[in-house]
């Protein structure tokens, strides 16, 4: 069975990782987000949350397109399969305060799941600016406590 559980994972992960440019497209931001709210409740149950981390940076190592947004592209996937398996992500945005004074913005996200960065750690010059977790968005000084609050 559990062989069946993550060959389906696989194959999902793989269909996901090809879909999300095209989903993502002119695509807000929220909108974005609520991709990753899953309408089954925790098919992939039981997988390690580390496994789904390591088959999401595998799925999208080469990508075709969404080059410029690996952090993005990595994070919105991770976040949906983790919520897909029972656990409960959050998903961080920052901006690095070096880049503030230069033509482009550098801006980076990562996932973090019981208190831990899991993927993409920021640099020591990002500054958080939003986390969406328990599908909403919301500042940074408001996540943890309203997370807690539950």
């Amino acid at each position: 069975m559990a062989t069946l559980k993550k060959l389906r994972f696989k194959v999902a992960l793989w269909l996901w990782a090809r879909a999300l440019p095209v989903l993502a497209w002119k695509r807000s931001l929220p909108s974005l987000l609520a991709l990753t709210k899953p309408r089954a409740a925790a098919p992939y149950q039981g997988l390690p949350a580390h496994y789904i981390v390591r088959r999401v940076k595998k799925s999208t190592r080469r990508p075709w397109v969404m080059r410029d947004r690996p952090c993005l592209r990595e994070g919105i996937l991770a976040l949906r399969f983790l919520k897909l398996a029972g656990y409960e992500p959050s998903l961080h945005f920052g901006v690095d305060r070096e880049s503030v004074r230069q033509d482009v913005l550098s801006a980076h996200c990562w996932i973090v799941l019981d208190q831990e960065i899991i993927l993409n750690p920021p640099t020591p010059t990002m500054v958080e600016i939003l986390i969406h977790a328990g599908d909403r968005l919301l500042p940074p000084s408001h996540a943890h406590a309203t997370l807690s609050q539950g």
